[in-house]
């Protein structure tokens, strides 16, 4: 039978970290004259693959200089990472995955350094493996190729496989693959998750319609599980 697989964007869904991106793009393009708000932030950079963010606001650089103002906010950020932890249910749900036997993937458009970054941080990079990064491929989210890619490599089919995303982009994506996706509501309210395609919305990973999606989709209870 084709694999079932849990598939999650990074920032905003498995930790929330806008805060500390916000302010790591606060610090870094203030010498530039561009201050970015929270609503600017939700707006055109939550969500979007540093080349668009780097378009949108630096485009008046270099490409040179464009690259190495991002690869300071990236490091800006690396560097502020004390004290976060997991999404709350995020563990557990881990451990439930582990119960189904089910594959999990990462699938960010944050840059890999960040990713294993992260995901040490988090204590979870010996359980999430396999990592996607969208600017290691020819098109990054809203394009549904990262999830496409991250279903190739955990050998799940779409239709019996979940995704987390907490930005219409990544939301978009994943919906795009064939995915059935659950909106995390660390930034943004579930009209605007809805509206880009996920099935629901929750605060965390403690909600139990989760689980009963993961079943449903999975044609697999945890009785049945080997």
């Amino acid at each position: 039978m084709t694999g079932a697989a849990l598939l999650f964007d990074l920032d905003g869904t498995l930790v929330d970290s806008d805060a500390k991106h916000l302010a790591a793009f606060q610090r870094v393009f203030a010498p530039f004259g561009i201050a970015v708000d929270q609503e600017t932030y939700n707006a055109r950079i939550h969500g979007a693959s540093n080349e668009r963010i780097g378009m949108a606001f630096l485009s008046h650089l270099t490409p040179e200089r464009r690259l190495a103002a991002l690869d300071d906010k990236e490091a800006a950020y690396r560097a502020d990472l004390d004290g976060i932890e997991p999404i709350p249910g995020a563990v557990e749900l881990l451990d439930y995955a582990d119960l189904l036997g089910l594959r999990r993937a990462v699938v960010t458009n944050a840059p890999r350094a960040n990713a294993d970054a992260v995901l040490a941080a988090l204590g979870l990079a010996a359980r999430l493996g396999i990592v996607v990064v969208g600017a290691e491929l020819e098109r990054s989210k809203p394009d549904p190729l990262p999830y496409l890619r991250g279903l190739a490599l955990t050998g799940a089919a779409a239709g019996r496989s979940v995704a987390f995303e907490d930005s219409p982009t990544g939301v978009r994506s994943a919906a795009a693959a064939g995915l059935a996706v659950v909106g995390l509501t660390t930034s943004l309210d579930e009209a605007a998750l809805i509206a880009a395609g996920a099935l629901f919305a929750a605060a965390d990973f403690t909600d139990p319609r989760i689980f009963a999606l993961i079943e449903k989709r999975t044609a697999v209870a945890p009785h049945e599980a080997g």
